[in-house]
């Protein structure tokens, strides 16, 4: 029997394909955010696999290493942290940043705190030949968010790092009160013009606005940076002069942590 259905195009020809959609398309709407959060915790793993590897090697687990090959290392190590901490913001910020601290306050070292920045941002600064300074203030065992604290500071940090070309980057902390701590990234960059200022925490910035556009043009990570800080009671803060260097600053109630006796 033959069929009545009638072919759907010209008799020997095959059907046409369909146009593949628009990028911009796929990214649009609510599905749109779920596929970016999707390749946000995609990317999330393998950089971490990256991380744990770098560090074996550097630490010659896997064997003798030359000084210029650990230093490399640092760099890969350092890169993808970058990228790792990228693909957290995309996803803190998918959630306004409602987890940024989502536990109790511990006790915890400021000179740890600043001795992790110092451990992951040092290899960028041997590379660019730059001083990395840490100023710890005297009594420093206190009590708050310090992986909070760490990833502001992280932050601020390594961007200070890749937009000073010379002289030096500076992190410290001092006691502005009984249970306050202002941190502070001091930089000998070449600072911030008053247009980039305007739109400084706005996420998702296309086309740049000043030579020294801070944490890239998405913008993700000062405006994470400012919520972590934000939920930690403080406001994150910068002063800032045109080839006269950048500081970024925030102040924070830490209480001090108990003398173990």
């Amino acid at each position: 029997m033959k069929s009545n259905a009638r072919p759907s195009g010209p008799v020997g020809r095959p059907d046409p394909v369909p146009e593949p959609r628009d990028l911009s398309a796929c990214f649009s709407g609510q599905r749109g955010l779920e596929m970016v959060v999707e390749m946000a915790h995609d990317l999330r793993s393998p950089l971490t696999s990256i991380m744990f590897l770098a560090e074996s090697m550097q630490l010659s687990q896997s064997g003798p290493v030359t000084e210029a090959q650990r230093r490399q290392l640092g760099l890969i190590r350092s890169a993808a942290l970058s990228l790792c901490a990228a693909a957290s913001d995309v996803l803190e910020l998918s959630r306004s940043g409602a987890t940024l601290t989502d536990r109790d306050p511990i006790a915890f070292s400021i000179s740890d705190v600043f001795r992790s920045v110092r451990d992951l941002a040092r290899p960028v600064a041997e590379e660019k030949g730059l001083d990395l300074r840490f100023l710890a203030p005297e009594l420093e065992e206190r009590i708050g968010h310090d992986k909070a604290v760490t990833r502001v500071l992280l932050n601020l940090t390594t961007n200070a790092l890749k937009y000073t070309d010379q002289g030096f980057v500076e992190v410290a902390a001092r006691e502005t009160g009984d249970n306050r701590i202002e941190f502070s990234v001091r930089d000998t960059g070449p600072g911030i013009d008053a247009e980039a200022l305007a739109g400084l925490y706005q996420p998702l910035r296309v086309e740049p606005t000043s030579p020294r556009q801070h944490f890239s043009s998405a913008g993700l990570g000062l405006g994470i940076c400012r919520k972590l800080v934000a939920a930690m009671g403080g406001d994150l803060t910068v002063a800032t002069h045109p080839q006269g260097g950048t500081k970024f600053s925030f102040e924070i109630e830490l209480r001090a942590a108990p003398v173990l006796v």
